[in-house]
C-alpha cells in the first residue's frame, strides 16, 4: 500500500490531537491531583481539593473522550476515510 499525501497529513492530525489531549489527562491527573491538597477553600459546599479530585477530574475526563470522538469524526470526513451511516 502506497502511502498518500492525505495519508500523512491524516496521520499528523490525529497524533497531534492525541498528543495534546493526553498532555491535558496528564495536567488533570497527576499534576493537579498532587497540588489540590494545597487548595484549602469551599467550592460549592465541598474542600475545593475533594471536588477536584472527586468530580472535576471526571468531568475532564468525559470532556476529553468527547471532544476526541468529535475531532476525529470531522477528520475522517475531511480526507474522505468516514463511515458511511
Amino acid at each position: 500500500m502506497q502511502i498518500t499525501e492525505n495519508h500523512r497529513q491524516y496521520w499528523s492530525k490525529n497524533l497531534r490531537i492525541t498528543g495534546i489531549l493526553l498532555a491535558i489527562w496528564f495536567v488533570v491527573t497527576f499534576v493537579v491531583g498532587y497540588w489540590a491538597r494545597d487548595l484549602n477553600f469551599t467550592f460549592f459546599g465541598w474542600p475545593f481539593s475533594f471536588w477536584v479530585g472527586a468530580q472535576g477530574a471526571l468531568i475532564v475526563y468525559c470532556v476529553i473522550i468527547w471532544y476526541y470522538a468529535h475531532y476525529m469524526n470531522k477528520l475522517d470526513q475531511e480526507h474522505g476515510v468516514a463511515e458511511e451511516e
